[in-house]
């Protein structure tokens, strides 16, 4: 389809180029050939009279006029797909649209295990894809690839809009048969005590961040690949962990551990979920957030019980 003698499907490939600063990462981006790409390339080049890329040493990097068209480039196409979600009825009863998630394996175990357990009656065609956090989420979501993300407001792009899922807190958890959860745990033995720490790909962890503000040094004996495994090299061991409060909950049930209030003051994480803002109308992401808040709101009026 042509609009003003250019190619639309030309504004895929120019937006894969200005993101990928290259013909062959952005021929494996749209899953097309080197030649044809470079031959799409051609047609952008006479079409704008500007040669888009250009190289530098060994890599390739856009012209001035090509960095000023990037943005409108990606608005065009973040409304070009508004127009195409808001224009079809969303029945999730029917509906085989394959959702995409970034959630770390803690908002997953609290929030959207028990969200999935529900969908499978209400909308069994529907697929969810979660992915872990990485330090590509916030451009995956501008980009369009992924519908939400549930993580730390921190951690969230300021460009789109945001909602608060649960105000967690933390606390210390440990094996049961530790001597130090006999008596109230002080501060004092909090650090005196080796540790189990997380480490997350983008950055710290939310109470990564907050210990180290405190100014104290732990001693980190373990470093974990994720929040669910933390507790598990607990058991037989003397070490502590410092864990969200909900999940902590969960594993006490099924691991010998107990868990005991953080002995100094502490922040509260808040929980968000975040979509583009091109997506206000899209009615499957908008069903999907309802249920997710929903979801929420259960958890939270359990957690008070």
């Amino acid at each position: 389809m042509r609009f003003k003698h250019l190619d639309l499907n030309l504004l895929v490939v120019l937006d894969a180029l200005l993101r990928e600063h290259g013909v062959s990462r952005a021929a494996e981006r749209l899953n097309l050939s080197q030649p044809a790409m470079s031959a799409a390339l051609g047609r952008l080049r006479g079409y704008f009279s500007d040669d888009i890329l250009v190289s530098h040493g060994k890599r390739m990097i856009p012209t001035a006029h090509a960095q000023g068209l990037a943005p409108l480039v990606r608005k065009v196409l973040a409304d070009i797909e508004q127009l195409i979600s808001a224009s079809a009825v969303f029945d999730p009863s029917t509906s085989q649209r394959t959702f995409r998630i970034v959630a770390s394996d803690y908002v997953t175990t609290v929030l959207l295990v028990p969200l999935l357990e529900r969908l499978a009656g209400t909308a069994p065609h529907v697929c969810v894809e979660i992915a872990a956090p990485s330090p590509e989420a916030t451009e995956q979501l501008d980009r369009g690839e992924i519908d939400f993300i549930l993580a730390p407001e921190q951690f969230l792009s300021p460009e789109h809009p945001k909602k608060l899922l649960l105000a967690e807190r933390f606390v210390v958890v440990g094996w049961k048969g530790n001597p130090v959860f006999r008596r109230p745990l002080t501060e004092e033995a909090f650090f005196a005590h080796g540790h189990i720490a997380v480490a997350m790909i983008n950055a710290p962890s939310f109470a990564e961040q907050a210990l180290a503000a405190l100014g104290h040094r732990r001693s980190i004996e373990v470093t974990a690949p994720s929040f669910l495994s933390a507790p598990w090299m607990l058991p037989n061991t003397l070490r502590l962990s410092v864990m969200h409060e909900r999940l902590a909950k969960v594993m006490v049930r099924r691991l010998p551990l107990v868990m005991a209030p953080m002995p100094f003051t502490f922040p509260v994480m808040r929980e968000m979920i975040q979509h583009h803002g091109a997506k206000g109308t899209d009615g499957g992401v908008q069903w999907l957030l309802r249920e997710i808040e929903a979801s929420a709101v259960l958890e939270r009026s359990q957690s008070t019980k």
